[in-house]
């Protein structure tokens, strides 16, 4: 006679029950952030809106309201103002659309490389984000002095070579704009790799595998796997780029000195000299105001432009 076994009763799963007092936990830990982010961020934004829209001069007491005039000499190409500005947004645009490239395939390459296995990789990882740790001032001394047209060893160097040996690295176009981005590149790119790098470890290793399975190669690989798996990344690369790159000063300053001419003095340039030796803080702060909302504009591009390339992984 067959013995007909009884199921135990599935019983509910057990609820855990978190006190009320513990909800306000992640705000405790948020908090030091937010105080921080407030003081350094929020607080800037809110003195810099504010002094737009008021005479707010260093050199002289009170700071008469305004309205949206500093914004309107900024669009009245009557104005010095304006056309110092948008001369200084130009050069702005000319070393982002020439550097934001390079800082973006050289360092995706490196971090390619740095991913393979070979004997000294930490060392050369080192190497590659070794001159990020400089400030700008270093860095920018170190160039002006290897880029002197008559002392510079770049040109002794390109002599030795059989190369022109007279170019004018610091005070001719476009061998400044030359000047501006290969040093920038030299200076930064190790940060990028970095980012980029960590973003390639973290794709399976599997996705590879069967790629190789399905017949693909490195170059198809690449495309299918390693592009896709760190778009994410990719993008937050391209988007700080950019806003770094927006906010160039202290090359052209101490490279350049923002010759020939002012023709190298970016938007950042001739808001620092308004602000600071001009002692107009009210149309500096408005300068920095359209600056930031055009940066803000060209990040929703960016995140746009990702999106559609990409597909929306959301």
């Amino acid at each position: 006679m067959a013995t007909r076994t009884i199921d135990p009763p599935v019983l509910p799963a057990e609820r855990t029950t978190v006190p009320k007092g513990w909800r306000g936990t992640p705000y405790l830990f948020l908090a030091p952030f937010f105080v921080v982010f407030a003081a350094f961020v929020l607080v800037p934004i809110g003195i810099a809106v504010y002094a737009s829209l008021h005479r707010w001069s260093l050199g002289l007491p009170g700071q008469p309201f305004l309205g949206l005039a500093n914004y309107r000499d900024l669009f009245d190409s009557s104005q010095v103002v304006s056309v110092e500005f948008w001369k200084g947004m130009r050069a702005t645009g000319v070393f982002t659309l020439a550097s934001v490239p390079f800082l973006v395939v050289i360092p995706y390459a490196a971090a390619l490389l740095l991913h393979q296995k070979f004997p000294g990789r930490t060392f050369f990882r080192a190497v590659y984000f070794a001159p990020y740790v400089l400030g700008v001032a270093v860095v920018g001394l170190l160039w002006r002095y290897l880029l002197d047209a008559e002392l510079g060893p770049i040109n002794q160097l390109l002599g030795i070579l059989g190369l022109p040996a007279d170019t004018l690295w610091t005070s001719t176009l476009p061998a400044a704009w030359i000047s501006l981005v290969g040093v920038t590149v030299w200076w930064t790119l190790g940060f990028n790799a970095v980012i980029i790098l960590a973003a390639l470890q973290d794709v399976p290793a599997e996705l590879h595998e069967a790629a190789k399975v399905d017949g693909a190669g490195a170059w198809r690989r690449f495309w299918t796997v390693t592009i896709p798996a760190t778009k994410r990344v990719l993008q937050f690369v391209v988007t700080i780029t950019i806003i770094a790159s927006a906010n160039m000063y202290g090359q052209a300053a101490l490279i350049t000195q923002e010759q020939p001419g002012t023709e190298t003095r970016t938007a950042i340039g001739f808001i620092a000299q308004t602000g600071i030796q001009g002692f107009d803080i009210g149309s500096a702060s408005a300068m920095s105001v359209v600056l930031a909302v055009l940066l803000m504009l060209t990040s929703v591009v960016v995140l746009g432009l990702f999106r559609r390339v990409g597909g929306s992984e959301d």
